[in-house]
């Protein structure tokens, strides 16, 4: 197990060698509200970069007509634009039973969510993506709609943040596999549920640019503990204080990137915790990922494992020190 992430850290580093930036990508939120009957305050947040020339636009039925717009203004990575619609010509339950979706999905490979929010206290969440880029609003809400909605969320948020996976990836290859495995990734988890848990439902709030290069500085101790030739100093020997207390850090950047989304105050608890299990289902498939790679390769790559292993570490150095430049510029702009 030691020489876990020879492969597995050269093939990140050719996809990772392209990625200059992490956690620009959140899910796009689309939220509307009925603020009257048949009137409805409608509000458009999505990443100001995008994968595609192709834009990313809400849709609503078309008999609903804009009364009043926002001018687009800036919000952190993404671009929100607001606008007020008048939909007289739906029937008496309004939006209830029309659709609304999200154009340029496909050609972006991006998902959106959809949070509406009822006069009568009804709500609905449904998350958007290319193979579904339209939502018919129910009569009901589910729970095991939310459930399932949000455990997609934190699972794309997991994969999308290639800093924490990052930092997962040094885990693995400082401590191996077996019990040790166990008890820091379990220390991990635990640190960042804390953090999302406690940011979330609003306990604290905290500098998410000062955040943001902590997460990176994180990752970049992780990479330098890794280069000792010695493995027998407290940090190796008690891994898990290193990974529960970068942990709380990693958390608080999942934290911003739900707050962004946006939270269903009614299913707020479930949300939560669903959002948390698909960060730890796409953790673990991470580390399965890794793991099947390794399997695959430990024997062509034998003859040349002395002079691969340190590739990986390298890797993760420079990723991790060039985030840290980069993040550390934004705290000072």
């Amino acid at each position: 197990m030691k020489n876990l992430g020879l492969l597995a850290g050269l093939l990140l580093g050719l996809v990772l060698a392209q990625v200059a930036q992490a956690h620009r990508f959140a899910p796009s939120l689309l939220k509307v509200t009925e603020i009257a009957p048949h009137q409805y305050n409608v509000v458009w947040k999505t990443p100001v970069q995008g994968t595609s020339s192709i834009p990313l636009r809400p849709e609503w039925p078309d008999s609903c007509e804009i009364t009043s717009s926002s001018p687009p203004q800036l919000e952190g990575t993404g671009r929100v634009d607001s606008w007020q619609l008048r939909c007289d010509r739906l029937g008496e339950d309004g939006l209830v039973g029309d659709t609304l979706g999200v154009d340029g999905l496909g050609p972006n490979q991006a998902s959106a969510l959809v949070m509406v929010n009822l006069l009568d206290g009804r709500n609905y969440q449904q998350v958007l993506n290319a193979e579904k880029t339209a939502f018919v609003i129910p009569a009901e809400s589910s729970a095991g709609e939310v459930a399932g909605d949000y455990s997609l969320l934190g699972i794309e948020h997991i994969w999308g943040g290639m800093d924490h996976l990052m930092f997962v990836f040094g885990l693995l290859l400082l401590v191996g596999g077996g019990s040790r495995l166990l008890w820091t990734i379990t220390a991990f988890t635990l640190g960042h549920s804390i953090t999302l848990s406690l940011v979330t439902l609003g306990y604290f709030d905290y500098p998410v640019a000062l955040v943001e290069f902590a997460i990176a500085f994180s990752i970049f101790v992780l990479a330098v503990e890794l280069t000792r030739t010695s493995r027998h100093d407290v940090l190796w020997r008690n891994p898990w204080w290193l990974a529960g207390g970068f942990g709380l850090l990693h958390g608080m950047g999942f934290a911003g990137a739900l707050a962004e989304t946006g939270l269903p105050q009614d299913n707020l608890p479930l949300a939560l915790l669903f959002f948390n299990v698909g960060i730890e289902v796409g953790q673990l498939a991470f580390i399965l990922l890794v793991y099947a790679l390794w399997l695959l390769v430990r024997k062509p790559l034998a003859p040349w494992q002395e002079r691969l292993l340190p590739v990986p570490i390298y890797i993760l150095g420079a990723l991790s020190a060039m985030w840290c430049i980069e993040r550390g510029l934004a705290v000072f702009a």
